[in-house]
């Protein structure tokens, strides 16, 4: 039963006792899944576009990188846009628990597709990854929300605890499938790596259920397992699906912009129905905050096209020489993001409690502004090492791209884990998960916008007579000014929007 007049959950009930470090233990159990998911997803990242490009698209010349921004753009707008079929499925056929387990075996199997180097076959692994994904990826993270009682001043660092798992495993995927596996043998084996690391993240699920109890278990009368098998017949047909959308970008962005506007109208019509108007007030301002995460991560995902392109084209190299570099070790990068995200988490994790007790911790609307803010200044830093601090063979000091990755990671600590520990205040109980998937949704779109900046940043451009050339660094240069002029302007208007914002949240924090 829900309190009508805040909102509040009294239907909780506590996992299976015992805790670790002040939190669950179970905490711990979803961390250690997580983290090898994250292996693997992350893993697969490193070199996918740049293993498109050169594997797939290679007779395309300098339109190659714009081509494969656009397979990664799809591919990784799908992959949260499933989101929301996964959080129904949980929530109402299947169960967190199940839906997790079945989205890891068809990943698992997705990513060993990839090896097989036809561009269809490719596609049809993509397509695995995407229909699985969709089960596992927000099931997990609103299970992190049901450890912990309502008002329980814990939730806020376990969901930055688990967010260290996430990091944990992005940090050592691309060190060993790029800059190691990749650039010894081969990118292509990189994707073998990253289905190992999926078949260890199914394993230790079922090791994890002692830990979970109840937590994430179906319902009454749900339990059998002939729903298991059907949702997985019906995960197989939506990969169908998928690969005719990766294929069909521009089909794809219209379909990403109807399934938001029909979510955004059911939480609109489902807050008036409920007859709560503090719930209807609630879902605005978790839809206002999607549009805030949508800009944020528009910006922040040209890490794995954009800026991984721009690694190993335009970047002096961190070790080893340009041969090395360009074969693999641009991966490095991709480590940068995770590794100061495990530095900096437990400090942020500390940061907030203390200065809520101080009385001055920053809104979600004003953490979100923040994170807009710090992603805006770290394209900034790329312009002017562009403009200023070229060596005579056009390249930019590689430290400089490790200090914009500082830059939109602080950003991302204000906004993301924060924003995952929100959906799960702000929605209703009975609609959690897929409120959490409507979260993946506006990463969907941004994920898509996040492929075409990056086809036109790093995509060939018409040269003398009209010939394609390669993108230079000037190319780079402009498109990444105008990011940092979308990211800070829109960091302003929610600073100014945020006690507006605040009023519509009701006492949420």
């Amino acid at each position: 039963m829900t309190d009508q007049t805040e909102g509040v959950n009294t239907n909780f009930i506590a996992p299976p006792p015992g805790e670790f470090m002040g939190h669950p233990k179970a905490l711990w159990q979803l961390f250690n899944i997580e983290m090898w998911e994250r292996f693997s997803y992350y893993g697969m990242r490193a070199v996918l576009a740049v293993y498109v490009a050169t594997t797939f698209f290679a007779h395309m010349g300098a339109g190659a990188n714009a081509e494969a921004s656009l397979v990664y753009g799809g591919y990784t707008a799908l992959v949260y846009a499933t989101g929301i079929a996964g959080g129904y499925i949980a929530d109402k056929v299947l169960g967190y628990q199940r839906s997790i387990l079945l989205g890891a075996i068809i990943m698992a199997a997705g990513l060993f597709v990839l090896l097989i180097e036809n561009l269809n076959w490719f596609l049809v692994g993509l397509a695995l990854i995407v229909a699985g994904n969709g089960l596992f990826k927000p099931n997990i993270s609103t299970m992190i929300g049901k450890l912990y009682a309502p008002g329980d001043v814990r939730r806020d660092s376990g969901f930055t605890i688990f967010y260290m798992g996430i990091n944990l495993g992005a940090m050592i995927a691309p060190i060993i499938t790029a800059s190691w596996i990749g650039a010894t043998w081969g990118l292509k084996y990189g994707f073998l790596a990253a289905g190992i690391g999926m078949i260890l993240s199914t394993l230790f699920l079922e090791v994890a259920k002692k830990s979970l109890g109840h937590i994430g278990l179906p319902e009454e009368g749900k339990d059998g397992w002939g729903r298991f098998f059907l949702v997985g017949l019906g995960a197989v047909g939506l990969a169908g699906l998928v690969f005719f959308l990766l294929s069909e970008s521009t089909i794809l962005g219209y379909l990403l912009m109807a399934i938001m506007g029909g979510l955004i109208l059911y939480f609109i019509i489902s807050g008036i129905k409920s007859g709560n108007k503090v719930q209807l007030h609630r879902y605005i301002a978790m839809i206002i905050l999607f549009a805030a995460n949508s800009c944020f991560w528009a910006l922040f995902e040209q890490a794995g096209s954009s800026l991984n392109f721009f690694a190993r084209e335009f970047t002096t190299p961190m070790f080893g020489s340009m041969e090395t570099w360009q074969a693999g070790g641009f991966g490095i990068f991709q480590s940068l993001n995770p590794l100061y995200i495990l530095l900096f988490a437990p400090l942020f994790a500390m940061l907030w409690p203390k200065l809520d007790k101080m009385g001055i911790n920053p809104s979600i609307p004003r953490k979100f502004a923040l994170g807009l803010i710090q992603v805006a200044l770290g394209f900034y830093v790329l312009v002017f090492a562009i403009s200023n601090m070229q060596n005579a063979a056009g390249l930019v000091p590689w430290i400089f791209l490790a200090f914009c990755y500082l830059l939109h990671t602080t950003g991302e600590l204000c906004l993301s884990p924060i924003g995952l520990s929100m959906v799960t205040k702000l929605a209703d109980e009975h609609e959690v998960g897929l409120a959490m998937g409507g979260w993946f949704l506006s990463i969907a779109m941004a994920q898509y916008l996040a492929g075409l900046i990056a086809a036109l940043a790093s995509g060939g451009t018409n040269g003398a007579h009209g010939v394609m050339v390669a993108a230079d660094i000037s190319q780079y240069s402009g498109v990444y000014m105008q990011l940092f002029w979308i990211g800070l302007i829109f960091g302003i208007a929610y600073l100014v929007l945020a006690p507006a914002i605040n009023k519509l949240m009701h006492g949420v924090k």
